[in-house]
């Protein structure tokens, strides 16, 4: 897509439309010291053909183009079918922008309808919304739900949380109000529970699969949460939600699970952009609905009969008294939702099913294969899915050159999260990796770490 700027015609009758003499003018309420006085460093101006070449020179430049990529920790490279691209790239779904006036945008309206339904059939919830900007803020949304629920204001968060979402919960909230859950082998202490839910906890946050790949088992992190009279809240990984038991099910004693599942949609149909945009999703039960974030599309009937699509809850401030408002979500992210919708169509239960069955084996295969070479070892017991922590002999900053070197990203370094973890290498196995990409992986490692 082209951009062709204004003139300078137009812009001398925009300002004088408004009543400025020059574009300075619109900087008098800026301070003088935090303004940029020089010109940015951009140079240019340049042709179309020669933008094109330099945008095209900079993409050459991402090693997840060229190299197999076990980068992991949030954001997935997944198989995305081509009949996937062709219908999302459609005009009429780039142009498309949240539905403001439902009786002009049916279609969107059906759109959203069939990804809330989806959302709340793998979560096993009762109502989903129509998507939120990412994961992490989707978090967030569910602790200010469960704080508003509650009347409380403590938020319990699992330290096998994904890091950056802890620090957007603490970024949203009061930090003194976020207290972390200790982490043991890669899931949640629950041993710890019974002293830190105290009677002004609003809710317990807790990652399944955990931000380490290991897969917990939250039948005791509901029952400890709800008999405090606080809010469970589950970021689940929708992949894994085609093999694992959804977080909203109860148990086989009957005691309810979660009641409220987000967690980030990107590994749905979307590619790993890293660092957006990406996909937010959010389903509750039915009694929490009045406080659920963004907006809902709910199916109904015209004056004929005719099936139709609308509108149901805005809680968004701009539609409702603010101060009765539970949240400033002011959007949703159609086009990735829509992305997430086809993507979930055109595999059906029983293809998402053998993408997450062929992760869960791939990533138990590579496992196998690190833990067998002298110096590595699996950091974490017990099963994990698309993605485990390993401990290496060096530091991971060094397997991870080594493998740059060879075509390949072998993980993320954890040390980039915390010193202590310098020597821990997270990695993910999708679908997409071949045995003989596996077996590269491993060769990789044995390079890295001979000397050590």
């Amino acid at each position: 897509m082209s951009f062709v700027g204004r003139s300078r015609a137009e812009e001398e009758r925009m300002l004088a439309t408004i009543g400025a003499e020059r574009f300075e003018d619109l900087l008098a309420a800026l301070p003088r010291a935090v303004r940029l006085e020089r010109p940015l460093p951009v140079g240019g101006p340049l042709s179309e053909i020669e933008q094109r070449r330099r945008f095209r020179a900079w993409a050459r430049e991402n090693d997840a183009d060229r190299a197999v990529s076990f980068l992991g920790g949030g954001m997935y490279e997944h198989w995305i079918p081509a009949a996937l691209e062709a219908l999302a790239s459609r005009s009429e779904f780039a142009t498309a922008y949240t539905p403001y006036q439902p009786e002009v945008a049916q279609g969107s309206l059906t759109a959203i309808f069939e990804f809330q339904s989806m959302i709340c059939e793998l979560t096993g919830m009762e109502v989903a919304n129509a998507s939120l900007y990412d994961g992490a803020t989707a978090t967030v949304e569910a602790a200010l739900l469960a704080r508003h629920h509650t009347g409380r204001r403590r938020v319990l968060a699992s330290a096998a949380l994904h890091p950056h979402t802890r620090e957007v919960l603490r970024t949203y909230l009061d930090p003194a109000e976020v207290v972390e859950i200790p982490e043991r082998d890669g899931l949640t202490a629950s041993a710890q529970l019974e002293r830190l839910l105290t009677p002004d906890t609003a809710c317990l946050i807790y990652a399944q699969p955990s931000f380490f790949g290991a897969i917990e088992r939250p039948e005791a992190l509901h029952r400890a949460a709800h008999a405090a009279g606080a809010l469970a809240v589950a970021v689940a990984d929708p992949i894994a939600l085609a093999l694992i038991a959804p977080p909203g099910a109860s148990d086989a004693a009957g005691e309810p699970g979660a009641d409220i599942v987000v967690g980030e949609g990107q590994c749905l149909g979307n590619p790993p952009a890293f660092g957006g945009p990406a996909l937010g999703f959010f389903a509750c039960r039915a009694a929490l609905v009045r406080r659920m974030p963004g907006r809902l599309a709910a199916e109904t009937v015209d004056r004929h009969g005719r099936r139709g699509f609308v509108l149901t809850l805005q809680t968004r401030e701009q539609h409702i008294r603010r101060e009765k408002a539970t949240s400033n979500i002011c959007t949703n992210q159609g086009l990735l939702a829509l992305r997430a919708t086809v993507y979930l169509g055109l595999l059906g239960r029983e293809g998402l099913r053998e993408v997450a069955t062929l992760c869960l084996q791939k990533t138990h295969h590579a496992a196998r294969l690190a833990a067998a070479i002298p110096g590595y070892r699996l950091a974490h017991p017990g099963p994990c899915f698309r993605e485990f922590a390993l401990d290496c002999p060096v530091d991971a900053a060094r397997v991870v050159a080594v493998g740059r070197e060879s075509g390949v990203l072998p993980g993320v370094d954890l040390g980039a999260f915390r010193p202590e973890w310098k020597r821990r290498l997270l990695v993910a196995v999708t679908e997409q990796r071949s045995a003989e990409e596996i077996e590269r992986w491993a060769a990789v490692l044995k390079r890295a770490g001979g000397k050590a």
